[in-house]
């Protein structure tokens, strides 16, 4: 479970296989999906005050704000995804 931890920014972390979808903040829906969740008690805030750069939904419908690019963590999921194929090729070469 601790290596499925993705990082969404001042220390706070995020299980990679839940996350549904990344997204921006930008638009009137995800603000209205954002007080949906706030009512539903359903929203994390990981800004920490700072202004929410982006918008994370989990597979059990959270909603988590995080201060850090779309882009920035998307890149970091996909560090990890890059790293966990490379250690699950390096088991399989083991096993040969």
């Amino acid at each position: 479970m601790l290596n499925d931890l993705v990082n969404i920014g001042f220390g706070n972390y995020i299980n990679s296989t839940r996350i549904i979808t990344i997204l921006s903040p930008d638009s009137a829906p995800l603000k209205r999906l954002k007080e949906e969740a706030r009512v539903e008690k359903k929203l994390i805030d990981a800004t920490y005050g700072r202004r929410t750069r982006a918008i994370i939904i989990t597979d059990s419908n959270h909603v988590i704000l995080s201060s850090i690019q779309p882009e920035t963590i998307a890149h970091r999921f996909a560090d990890y995804n890059g790293q966990n194929f490379k250690l699950k090729e390096n088991i399989e070469n083991r096993k040969l």
